[in-house]
């Protein structure tokens, strides 16, 4: 079955849309990943901020959420980038990336483009052309290091 993604505004998430990427990122973020932190951080539903949505039947299993820049010169900032456990081994990660690095050019063409990767990813964003831009750090006790593209 194929992938379908929706890139979207806010304003533009159904009710179960949002429903659907919250316990998403809750299974993975919180329970897979035994990392008990508040995801609801207040940035999903302001400003010009985006979510892409990997769709396969009923199911999002693909997911990344675009933060817009709040100025000129400032980095757009991709996060919460997750695939579902329904979906791995299908190589969705990079389509995915693939996927919000268009969105990114297109809604942002003059902006670099920003994320905080778990640290043991640095290779797989490194390949699709970001460079490490900070020393390993640790966020909810999860290395973590700062990439630009």
């Amino acid at each position: 079955m194929d992938i379908i993604w929706l890139d979207l505004h806010h304003r533009d998430l159904t009710v179960q849309q949002l429903y659907a990427v919250l316990a998403l990122r809750n299974t993975v973020f919180v329970v897979e990943q035994n990392c008990p932190y508040l995801d609801i951080d207040g940035q999903d539903l302001v400003a010009d901020n985006r979510h892409l949505l990997g769709v396969r039947g009923d199911d999002v299993v693909a997911y990344a959420r675009i933060l817009a820049a709040k100025e000129a010169g400032e980095p757009v900032k991709m996060g919460r980038v997750i695939v579902s456990d329904k979906a791995r081994g299908l190589n969705l990660g990079h389509r995915l990336i693939e996927q919000a690095l268009a969105i990114c050019a297109q809604h942002w063409p003059a902006h670099s483009v920003f994320l905080s990767a778990q640290a043991h990813l640095q290779r797989f964003y490194a390949g699709h052309g970001f460079a490490v831009v900070s020393e390993v750090y640790l966020e909810d006790n999860i290395p973590h290091i700062d990439m630009q593209k």
